[in-house]
């Protein structure tokens, strides 16, 4: 799992890490604790509402890796489900910033029971001149299927 304090202790402004990419890791940190919750009785959909601080909601769009388009309600429906459906981790490959655009690369291991998926992904951060999340759009390496 990712240490994000010891993360964000490496990071170096002149190689392109600074506060966009501290705000994608607390995200990240954010993601796992809720994903984690979400296993319990009684969780909801308003157990993302920490994300709303990040996020500019009215204009958020997510793209995933089979192209689909989501906006933040469909975006935290589709997380609650995934959240309540399986076990996740991820484990922190690196991160960059540009201008407004921060790019995380994971390697992220999503479960149920006995069964492992490894993917590699890549996922673009856009925040807008506010310093709010408004786009996301992920990458995703894997392997075959086994048969």
């Amino acid at each position: 799992m990712m240490d994000i304090d010891a993360i964000k202790a490496n990071f170096n402004k002149d190689i392109g890490n600074t506060e966009l990419c501290a705000k994608v890791l607390d995200y990240c940190d954010i993601f796992n604790r809720t994903v984690k919750r979400a296993k319990q009785a009684g969780f909801t959909k308003a157990a993302w509402a920490p994300f709303a601080e990040l996020v500019d909601v009215a204009t958020f769009q997510r793209v995933g890796h089979q192209c689909e388009v989501m906006n933040w309600s469909e975006y935290t429906d589709f997380v609650s489900q995934f959240a309540a459906a399986l076990e996740w981790e991820g484990n922190f490959r690196r991160v960059q910033e540009r201008g407004n655009v921060v790019y995380l690369e994971l390697t992220e291991r999503c479960s149920i029971g006995d069964h492992v998926d490894v993917s590699n992904t890549m996922t673009v951060y856009k925040f807008n001149d506010h310093g709010k999340l408004c786009h996301l759009d992920v990458y995703l390496q894997q392997k075959p299927a086994q048969v």
